[in-house]
């Protein structure tokens, strides 16, 4: 499987990339049942290329974690070895930059050249670089060139035995360590026959290893198939789809397993390493195929949460031992525990606006702070997501606030400027132990911060350190003393 510690795909059979499949719940599962390889999902260059790279110490995993939240990958060392991360993108910058991000973490990068759905082929991806072989080319020679780890990709043949040839052969120049071919074309769907006669050709074609992808419905349903399905195709290894989709113990030379006792080893994973509960149920509902409208399969269906389909399956003593266990690790590690890393200490908070009064923010606090402490006043740098291939519209922000020549920031990103701003002053004010102004806690946090006098119910303004407030400034979004010169 290796040589000279690299991933060879000689001789290997692997788990082929399906969305919302092949996460790592059923990598694992593959690769308990004698998978030799395991390919992510294919997972889209411009929301990986936002992503943060997070050690997840209560589930020991590494993820990936988008501006939103969204843990777009998730990897753990048990794979690290194994897993191909493939992506979708028609950009070469943008693909690198995805590449490096994960490399550490994954065994190879793979480009995704072959999937037929609009939602890759409609940004230029997938299938679509099929009619542009340049495009192609530019994006696996920057991979190949930059990356020290190998680069792969995954094609669909063309409608002309001689013009898949011709493509393959100058994906082979490139560099690249192995080709994934399906043997059907863009428009062809599983209802078609496979091809075995172009997937020989291109096999004989080129000395980089060709991996035969595609015979899950008419060549094979056990182990026991695979050699039969890689001599007909004359490739140096197999990728299975839905045949693992549909029982992964497909992987296992000693043959099937039941689907009843695959299903309880996959929800296991779902529960351990903390899986969505409807990515769960969708590929527990692939496995049961034709028994989906069964009593269990009515109860998958209408589960919520992992939890509930752990009671589906019998299974909530597990699902409370890893809770137990997690609860343990949370209690070790903090969610709120500052990190500093490059001068700049962190932590994972939000702000919410409904936390605290009309009139008071944990800036105005950290502004007062440093008035007392006769500090220069906060400053702010704030970055959008726009300047890393997002969408305007979509657009995020993240803010760094320097006080007293120390820099603080959240981890999260914010959909407003000032609301970024805001959540790295409320990480300065956590980090330093400082009130920070929340709902319910003013009257004690007022007298220890300096923001004094008692407010009055009527029309008013408030006090800040003694001074009234008018509306705040259009710069700093801070509220100003009425005397204020600025």
């Amino acid at each position: 499987l290796f040589v000279n510690r690299v991933l060879c795909f000689r001789d290997i059979t692997a788990l082929a990339p399906m969305v919302r499949v092949g996460t790592l719940p059923m990598r694992l599962l593959a690769l308990d049942y004698g998978a030799d390889i395991v390919y992510c999902e294919e997972l889209i260059d411009i929301k990986m290329v936002t992503c943060e790279r997070v050690v997840n110490e209560e589930l020991d995993t590494v993820d990936f974690v988008a501006p939103d939240e969204r843990v777009m990958f998730r990897t753990c060392e048990r794979e690290r070895d194994r897993v191909v991360f493939q992506m979708g993108t028609a950009d070469p910058d943008r693909a690198l930059a995805v590449a490096l991000l994960v490399e550490k973490d994954v065994a190879a990068i793979d480009v995704n050249m072959g999937c037929p759905k609009e939602y890759s082929t409609k940004g230029g991806m997938g299938a679509a670089l099929l009619s542009d072989p340049d495009k192609i080319e530019a994006i696996l020679t920057k991979l190949v060139q930059g990356l020290s780890k190998p680069v792969t990709c995954k094609i669909r043949i063309l409608p002309s035995m001689e013009d898949t040839v011709r493509l393959v052969q100058r994906i082979e120049r490139t560099g690249v360590a192995a080709i994934a071919v399906h043997g059907r074309t863009r428009e062809e769907r599983p209802k078609h026959p496979l091809h075995c006669d172009f997937l020989k050709a291109v096999s004989g074609a080129v000395g980089v290893p060709v991996i035969a992808n595609g015979g899950s419905l008419d060549m094979v349903k056990s182990f026991e198939d695979v050699a039969a399905f890689r001599s007909a195709t004359g490739a140096a290894a197999v990728m299975l789809a839905r045949a693992a989709m549909w029982n992964p113990s497909v992987f296992r030379r000693q043959g099937l397993l039941p689907v009843q006792t695959v299903m309880e080893d996959y929800l296991k994973y779902a529960v351990r390493y903390d899986n969505h509960a409807f990515n769960t149920k969708y590929c527990l509902c692939q496995m049961l195929r034709d028994k989906v409208e069964s009593e269990m399969g009515k109860l998958v269906k209408t589960a919520q949460t992992l939890s509930d389909i752990c009671a589906a399956y019998g299974m909530q003593a597990y699902y409370e031992e890893v809770q137990v266990l997690l609860r343990s690790r949370r209690g070790l590690h903090p969610p709120e525990t500052p990190v500093t890393l490059g001068g700049v200490t962190t932590m994972a908070l939000r702000f919410h606006r409904r936390d605290y009064p009309p009139e008071i923010t944990p800036k105005m606090f950290l502004l007062e702070w440093c008035r007392k402490e006769k500090l220069e006043q906060p400053h702010y740098h704030t970055v959008s997501t726009t300047h890393i291939y997002r969408p305007i519209s979509d657009r995020l922000f993240l803010s760094t606030v320097t006080v007293d020549n120390k820099q603080y920031r959240s981890t999260l990103w914010e959909k407003s400027k000032k609301g970024a701003e805001q959540a790295a002053a409320l990480v300065c004010l956590r980090v330093l132990r400082l009130p920070e102004g929340r709902r319910g806690e003013e009257q004690q946090q007022e007298e220890e911060s300096g923001l004094g006098g008692k407010r009055k119910r009527a029309v008013a303004p408030p006090l800040l350190g003694g001074i009234r407030l008018q509306p705040g400034c259009s710069v700093c979004f801070v509220k100003l003393p009425l005397n204020c010169e600025k």
